[in-house]
């Protein structure tokens, strides 16, 4: 039998569906827009916190001043050139394979995005999760994303689980922070281009390549029927 409290939250990008760079072009076309110069990989390295926080970093070391107006307009700029994009995401291999298992298991499960809804929901809509059943928390619905630890909390107490037990499972380091912020045990996938010695730096637990790999190890991190 299931044990009730095991759940499993999930971050969106790089950990269910390819997608993570097709934000970091949106982001480099919404920061040359605003007529911004900075290296794709810097970028890179800032994917999966808050847009928020995103560009306060970003200007920091661009060494531009932080005004708020602007960093609204590169925001919703990165929005538009992602969606043109979002067509082009697809659901990392095992994705609805493992969403799968863990639904006939019985074993509840979450998304936790700091995505928000006018990006993250065409593509939760194209992995047809049924948000009647499963909590869906994106940026819009909590005070801080990552690396603070709110969505995570948000998507445990919309489950009514523990977040003592839950796995997290992300591709970035700021999901593993804000995962050991939250209580939560961090579980760390390859498929968003951080590598295996930065995520257990940042306090995850078990390593896979992406979804499938995870699938087939769900029995190391308590999804066992």
């Amino acid at each position: 039998m299931t044990d009730p409290t095991v759940s499993f939250l999930f971050d969106l990008d790089g950990t269910l569906v390819d997608s993570v760079y097709q934000h970091v072009l949106a982001w480099h076309e919404a920061l040359q827009e605003e007529g911004i110069e900075l290296s794709i990989w810097r970028i890179h390295r800032k994917i999966g916190m808050s847009g928020g926080l995103f560009t306060n970093m970003l200007f920091r070391e661009t060494g531009l001043e932080i005004d708020p107006s602007r960093i609204e307009r590169v925001r919703k700029r990165h929005a538009v050139a992602y969606n043109s994009r979002a067509h082009e995401v697809r659901p990392l291999p095992g994705t609805r394979e493992l969403l799968g298992y863990l639904t006939s298991a019985g074993i509840p499960w979450a998304i936790a995005t700091s995505g928000r809804i006018e990006t993250a929901g065409p593509i939760i809509e194209r992995l047809e999760v049924d948000q009647s059943r499963v909590p869906v928390i994106t940026r819009d619905r909590v005070r801080y994303a990552k690396p603070d630890p709110d969505l995570f909390l948000a998507a445990a107490a919309a489950l009514g689980q523990p977040i003592a037990h839950a796995c997290i499972v992300g591709d970035s380091v700021w999901d593993m922070l804000a995962a050991r912020r939250a209580g939560g045990l961090g579980v760390g996938l390859l498929s968003g281009g951080y590598g295996e010695d930065e995520l257990v730096r940042a306090s995850a637990y078990r390593v896979y390549e992406d979804p499938a790999d995870l699938l087939r190890h769900i029995d190391e991190v308590g999804g066992r029927r």
